[in-house]
């Protein structure tokens, strides 16, 4: 049986890979909160390691809030940068895998074709900038069995975020503006989890590879919105807005479609369509309201 640290357990990924660990009795996970596992203290994350072993680290934690970012550069850069940068020293010199998710805020936005893997990376802000550091940080130290993971548009029945904001603000307001000139795929974190629990006892690779995973299809924000409201039977109007009517302190990517051929080649791995996905995360949380 591997053991198989879990890193942000209570995040959007943490918390899908903690609903689906009961059908993968192989594995004997952990799963480490901020509380236990706490990335902005460097020096108790190697004594962690002193105490306990693993086979695998899945790291989900990671500083996320966006804008905030912005003003607080030090810890988003200790959180996404320096201790992952530690983590890939630690899984190098004990001989233990290593799963990282980054982001496609790694991109500049600007491209007018899906991001492949090799792509140059050009991040716009601090919250991008700080995960492409932390992908930069393992591929200097190159630990074996390594994979990094960038995906988008992140959501859940767990959490907070998008789907959950919209099923909020729908239920509150008449009409609602929602940005339709940034394009992506939203990314269902269950998928995600499911997809990274089966690529688990595959890996075998020398160096650190990239992959790229989100849901199937291309939309905006606004025709995510108006899909959820549609589904959920919630009777708000959507406006389409541009992002210079919607400032934020972070600039977001206006193209973010991640390109996915490398991991269901090299995995044989079926992506579902993001609408079929979005279904399922609102029965979901349908259920967790009866």
């Amino acid at each position: 049986m591997s053991k198989i640290l879990v890193t942000g357990a209570n995040g959007q990924l943490g918390s899908e890979l903690h609903s689906l660990h009961n059908a993968y009795p192989q594995h004997d996970f952990t799963f480490a909160d901020r509380a236990t596992f706490d990335l902005s203290n460097l020096c108790k994350l190697e004594d962690y390691f002193d105490t306990n072993t693993f086979d695998t680290i899945i790291n989900c934690a990671a500083y996320t809030a966006v804008d905030k970012a912005e003003s607080d550069e030090e810890l988003a850069n200790t959180i996404n940068h320096r201790a992952v940068s530690l983590l890939a020293k630690i899984a190098q010199k004990k001989n233990i895998s290593l799963i990282h998710v980054s982001t496609d805020y790694v991109f500049d936005g600007k491209n007018y074709r899906p991001y492949i893997e090799t792509d140059p990376t050009d991040p716009q802000g601090v919250y991008g900038r700080t995960k492409c550091d932390g992908e930069n940080a393992i591929l200097d130290v190159a630990p074996a069995n390594t994979i990094i993971i960038r995906t988008s548009w992140v959501y859940s029945s767990f959490g907070t975020n998008f789907v959950k904001t919209m099923l909020r603000l729908g239920k509150e307001r008449d009409t609602l503006g929602v940005i339709f000139d940034q394009v992506g795929t939203p990314t269902y974190a269950r998928d995600l989890a499911k997809a990274i629990l089966d690529i688990l006892p595959q890996i075998n690779n020398t160096t650190p590879e990239i992959y790229h995973y989100s849901n199937e299809g291309a939309i905006s924000w606004y025709d995510f919105a108006k899909a959820i409201f549609e589904l959920s039977d919630i009777h708000c109007t959507v406006n389409p807005i541009t992002t210079d009517q919607y400032p934020t302190p972070a600039s977001r990517p206006h193209y973010s479609l991640l390109n996915k051929a490398k991991i269901k080649q090299e995995y044989n791995m079926l992506i579902p369509y993001w609408q079929d996905s979005l279904k399922e995360c609102l029965k979901e949380i349908q259920n967790d309201r009866i």
